[in-house]
């Protein structure tokens, strides 16, 4: 369970960096996308560094193993 904790702590890390790296230029995080905008990428990287920190502060109350 560690493990996966880890994992989540690390996504959501590598998220708010790509974050940060797609509000200076956004098309180098959204290369595959037509129309490349910070709004886009606030959307994206934000709303998953959100959800896996969320997700890596749930697995924290949870028993271990």
């Amino acid at each position: 369970m560690d493990s996966v904790r880890m994992l989540c702590k690390f996504i959501s890390y590598a998220s708010i960096l790509f974050l940060i790296i797609g509000l200076i230029k956004p098309w180098m995080m959204l290369w595959w996308e037509d129309v490349q905008n910070r709004r886009k990428v606030i959307k994206l990287y934000g709303i998953t560094a959100a959800i896996f920190y969320l997700i890596y502060l749930g697995l924290g109350f949870t028993p271990g193993a």
